[in-house]
């Protein structure tokens, strides 16, 4: 009997010790919510569902060859002056059989992180025959191609182009594909159902200029039609990036977001 209650004790201390151990020990750390957009973002979609997205990020065919840290899904988000801006120049261009397609909108700063570390790895070349085929890649930084801020972050600053209706379909990239150079011919480069800008979406080399001479004719027509249609609402083109614009006055000019791209980040907006 003696014995037995010796061991019932030590069970009882043992038992004691444990609960005192679980009691003061540190609860497993909770995981960070991700960040939401404040009140002035809004979906695209929400505020003009006829503006075709082909958002290129959330795929493999980027210059780095794969999705882009950040987003999630396939959805532009824009700041709510931006967007209403941008159903305006759709409404012209709807009437004159022309749509606009945005490839990129609202990026976050994550996402930008991602182009920089891309950008200081000097081995991977894996996209140079499309995007950057007459760049040294060390020169990226230096020539302006990659920065560690953008204006994306900002929420007001949309890449995109113009598509004669009616819209053809467009065939997914496919990695590991042969890549041909960005400023190749349109029926040579990869198929896009825009009109003829004279080079391809993200195009690192100095003929995307917007109003570079040697881009003549049709080609130089589209980007001025593109251009004229945007500053009529509100818009600034990068000279450096035919694609690139961005509504003025930003609602959020020196504030750099990074909530992902995802439905979620504007629920409720």
């Amino acid at each position: 009997m003696t014995g037995m209650r010796t061991v019932l004790r030590a069970l009882a201390t043992a038992a004691a010790a444990l609960l005192v151990a679980t009691a003061v020990s540190p609860a497993p750390a909770q995981a960070r919510p991700e960040p939401k957009a404040p009140e002035g973002f809004v979906a695209l979609r929400s505020v003009d569902p006829t503006i075709i997205q082909e958002m290129r990020y959330t795929t493999a065919h980027t210059f780095l060859g794969e999705r882009v840290d950040g987003y999630r899904q396939p959805v532009c988000i824009l700041t709510r002056p931006a967007a209403r801006a941008l159903h305006l120049a759709q409404k012209r261009l709807l009437r004159q059989g022309y749509s606009l397609k945005v490839y990129d909108c609202y990026r976050p700063q994550r996402a930008v992180d991602h182009f920089v570390r891309w950008a200081k790895d000097l081995d991977d070349q894996a996209m140079k025959g499309e995007f950057y085929p007459l760049v040294d890649k060390s020169r990226l930084f230096d020539d302006g191609y990659i920065a560690e801020k953008s204006g994306h972050s900002r929420g007001s600053t949309v890449d995109l182009t113009l598509v004669r209706l009616p819209a053809l379909p467009t065939r997914p990239y496919r990695p590991g594909e042969p890549l041909a150079p960005c400023f190749a011919p349109k029926g040579e480069r990869f198929p896009d159902n825009s009109v003829d800008m004279g080079t391809g979406y993200d195009c690192f080399d100095t003929l995307s200029h917007t109003d570079d001479p040697r881009i003549r004719g049709a080609q130089r027509a589209n980007r001025q039609f593109l251009k004229r249609t945007l500053t009529d609402v509100g818009f600034v083109n990068l000279p450096e990036e035919w694609w690139h614009f961005t509504h003025r006055p930003e609602l959020f000019p020196d504030t750099y977001f990074d909530f992902p791209v995802d439905r979620r980040s504007v629920a409720g907006h």
